[in-house]
C-alpha cells in the first residue's frame, strides 16, 4: 500500500517528525510512505488545508496513493476539506482508539490529525500508537465484533451516497479555479511521485496539461 503524507503550511515544520514516525510504523508491514510535503514552513510551494483536500483527492482517485495521512492545527479543517471531495473518506484521529475504530468501523482511506492542538510533550508517542492502531488490521473488521455486519452494510451505503452527493473528480478538476489547482500540485516532488504512481490515464493526462500550461 502506498501511503501519502501531506502537510499544510501551519504545521509544515513537523513534516520530518511525522514522516519518521509514520515510516517506523508502516514500513515493517510492507507499506511505502510517499512524502508530498510541505517539507518546511519556508517551502516555495505553500499548501492550505483546503489544498490538502484537493491534492489528497487527486492522489486517491488516480490510484497514486491508497491512503493519505494529513492534518492541520486541529485536524478539523483538513478532515472537512478532504471529505468535500469524491472518493475520499477521511477520519479525524486524536488517540489510538480513534485510529482503531475508524479503521475497523469506517474503513476510510484518509486520516487527519491535530498537529498543534494537544501536540505537546509525548506527542510523537501518541502519534505512533494511533498510527499503529490505524494500520493494525485489515480495515472494516468491525467494532465490537458483533457489529461487523451492520457496519459493513452502512459503509457500502455511505459509499453509494457519496457517489450521488459528489461530482466526479474529473468534473471538479475541470471546474475548479486553475490557479488554485496549480498551487495544490506545485510541490517540488509532485511530478516525480505522481506520474510514477498514477494509475488513471485520464486524470494523469489532465494533470499533465495543467502543469504544462
Amino acid at each position: 500500500m502506498k501511503i501519502a503524507l501531506i502537510n499544510e503550511n501551519s504545521q509544515a515544520a513537523k513534516n520530518s517528525l511525522i514522516e519518521s514516525v509514520l515510516k517506523e510504523v508502516v514500513e515493517p508491514k510492507g507499506h511505502e510512505v510517499v512524502n508530498y510535503g510541505m517539507y518546511s514552513a519556508e517551502d516555495e510551494a505553500q499548501l492550505t488545508y483546503v489544498q490538502e483536500g484537493l491534492l489528497a483527492a487527486i492522489l486517491l482517485n488516480s490510484g497514486a496513493a491508497d491512503f493519505v495521512i494529513t492534518g492541520c492545527g486541529t485536524g478539523e479543517g483538513a478532515m472537512l476539506a478532504l471529505n468535500s471531495f469524491p472518493g475520499v473518506l477521511c477520519g479525524h484521529l486524536v488517540d489510538p482508539s480513534d485510529g482503531y475504530m475508524f479503521s475497523q468501523i469506517n474503513a476510510g482511506n484518509a486520516a487527519a490529525f491535530p498537529f498543534a492542538k494537544g501536540f505537546g510533550w509525548g506527542a510523537e508517542l501518541n502519534l505512533k500508537y494511533t498510527l499503529e492502531q490505524l494500520f493494525a488490521k485489515e480495515p472494516g473488521g468491525g467494532y465490537p465484533p458483533e457489529r461487523v455486519v451492520p457496519e459493513q452494510r452502512n459503509k457500502k451505503i455511505l459509499d453509494e451516497v457519496k457517489k450521488i452527493t459528489h461530482q466526479d473528480i474529473m468534473t471538479i478538476l475541470q471546474k475548479i479555479d486553475r490557479d488554485f489547482l496549480k498551487a495544490s500540485i506545485a510541490g517540488p516532488h509532485f511530478k516525480e511521485y505522481f506520474f510514477r504512481d498514477c494509475k488513471c490515464p485520464e486524470i494523469g493526462a489532465f494533470i499533465r496539461s495543467v502543469l504544462e500550461d
